[in-house]
């Protein structure tokens, strides 16, 4: 790619600031939970028209948007930038003017405070800066640029579908198809550097629920009924176990997030529910730490005279960055903000669903900084008289607004440099 798209890409960018940072700040200030983006697809969508994409859909899997931008040159290639809109029931204390005072109280389980505690705002913001860089220079573009908006990256309620899978399902990405998938997930990395990974980059997941079953009864008189409770303990004492089902050095993790109880301080109640989830940075590992849960859950109910009902729910792949694609990115990636700014990461046991297009078109999943930290040797470290470390999900979550439009250039160049056939997998 020339230096003169480099240099046209950098200025439309820059023109482009106030812009992103006002699209970020009214998505952060409106945060909305997973298959209820209704205010936030509004408003991607209306951007999207605003600056004259050929065709933006709406509604598909729910919330989920999509944008098509036709560039006026002849190419083939298909380019598509995915960022997610949902946000977390998390009570917000970053204090920043723009923070999100919302709490849903018609979600399941709720009312739930909400907040933008994993930078969805961000990546949404992001891919919509880039779609007005992008439509700026569709005379030079030479192929077509989809703009891919998900709706319930972090999971829908057990009970509905919802995310990148049943956008698939829905047809978002079956004309034009993709032939290269990109997207960036911002955290506390140092405001603008670049993380990247070969091979399994975020880990394979799904949702666990046991349902231990006993027989209600007074609390007094726990011999006439079977108490749950001992049995659902035992249950989640062992998970802590049951990495030791795979080889040591494939990082697996089990956890038990929430507890469900049908009784109160006098009844004994019939069911208590488990729910948690399990991460396995290899795939194939699943089946088997699925199989210690389900003997695990089994014999502890058995135990205490109960029943229990193990079912795993909203499985995720694991996303896998093949090097092929990460080989041809790093070049440009450093062109773009610098060598000095890309650093190499190590795999997470979070997930992501955005592998459901990485995986099926190729591409790459990369990280984004937007904290006051430095690297030091394997670990982030708080600058000092910086806003401090705060990980994603957390309610301190924040993201620097100056280093979002780097973002924007990341994103523009790596598809333009997709389509004019400098970034491909070989």
């Amino acid at each position: 790619m020339s230096a003169d798209f480099d240099s046209q890409i950098d200025r439309l960018a820059r023109a482009r600031r106030d812009e992103l940072i006002r699209l970020r700040h009214r998505v952060h200030q409106h945060p909305e939970l997973s298959n209820r983006e209704s205010e936030t697809s509004a408003l991607v969508a209306d951007h999207l028209r605003s600056i004259g994409l050929d065709e933006v859909r709406t509604g598909i899997a729910g919330h989920g948007v999509v944008g098509v931008l036709r560039g006026l040159l002849p190419g083939e290639r298909v380019a598509a930038l995915r960022a997610d809109m949902d946000a977390l029931p998390v009570a917000e204390s970053t204090g920043v003017e723009f923070a999100s005072t919302t709490v849903d109280d018609s979600y399941p389980g709720g009312p739930f405070p909400v907040a933008h505690a994993c930078g969805h705002d961000c990546h949404t913001a992001v891919v919509l800066a880039t779609a007005s860089v992008l439509a700026d220079m569709r005379d030079r573009l030479p192929g077509t640029v989809l703009f891919i908006f998900q709706p319930a990256e972090e999971g829908p309620p057990l009970d509905e579908t919802g995310g990148a899978r049943a956008m698939l399902a829905a047809g978002a990405l079956a004309d034009p198809e993709p032939t290269m998938v990109f997207g960036m997930h911002v955290g506390p990395l140092p405001a603008g550097v670049v993380g990247y990974r070969a091979g399994i980059s975020y880990a394979a997941s799904c949702v666990v629920r046991v349902t231990v079953t006993g027989r209600q009864v007074h609390g007094s008189t726990p011999w006439m009924g079977i108490d749950p409770m001992p049995a659902a303990a035992g249950i989640i004492g062992g998970v802590g176990e049951l990495y030791r089902q795979v080889p040591a050095q494939h990082a697996t993790s089990v956890s038990i997030g929430h507890v469900q109880d049908v009784g109160r301080f006098n009844i004994i109640g019939q069911t208590v529910t488990l729910f948690g989830t399990i991460r396995c940075t290899i795939d194939a590992d699943m089946a088997a730490v699925q199989q210690g849960m389900r003997r695990l859950a089994m014999h502890q109910a058995e135990a205490f005279g109960c029943t229990a009902d193990v079912e795993f729910l909203q499985s995720v792949p694991g996303v896998i960055n093949q090097r092929e694609w990460i080989d041809a990115i790093l070049p440009a990636l450093g062109r773009i903000v610098g060598r000095e700014r890309i650093v190499e990461v190590p795999v997470t046991l979070g997930y992501d669903d955005v592998s459901e297009f990485v995986n099926a078109y190729g591409g790459a999943y990369l990280s984004y900084g937007v904290q006051d930290t430095r690297i030091d040797g394997d670990q982030l470290r708080p600058v000092e008289g910086g806003r401090g470390l705060f990980p994603n999900h957390s309610p301190g979550f924040y993201a620097d607004d100056d280093c979002l439009v780097d973002a924007v250039r990341v994103h523009a160049g790596l598809a333009v440099g997709h389509l004019a056939g400098e970034i491909t997998a070989r």
